[in-house]
């Protein structure tokens, strides 16, 4: 059986927490910051869950099986 290879994107972009929850950052925190809040772009700054729905295809681009 060949091995799993791990997306390298995903890899940077996504962390897994003791409980075994998958952590992600939000968007729209990059550029165009002047029209928002200082309280929206604090709150985009926390990290975030994956969502249920998106949660097998982030298991299986980091190789970690269902």
């Amino acid at each position: 059986m060949p091995k799993v290879k791990t997306n390298s994107s995903a890899k940077k972009r996504f962390k897994i927490t003791g409980t075994g929850k998958i952590t992600r950052k939000h968007a729209y925190k990059s550029h165009i910051l002047t029209k928002k809040s200082t309280k929206q772009k604090r709150n985009l700054t926390q990290r975030g869950l994956v969502s249920d729905a998106d949660m097998g295809n982030v298991k299986r681009m980091l190789g970690i099986g269902k």
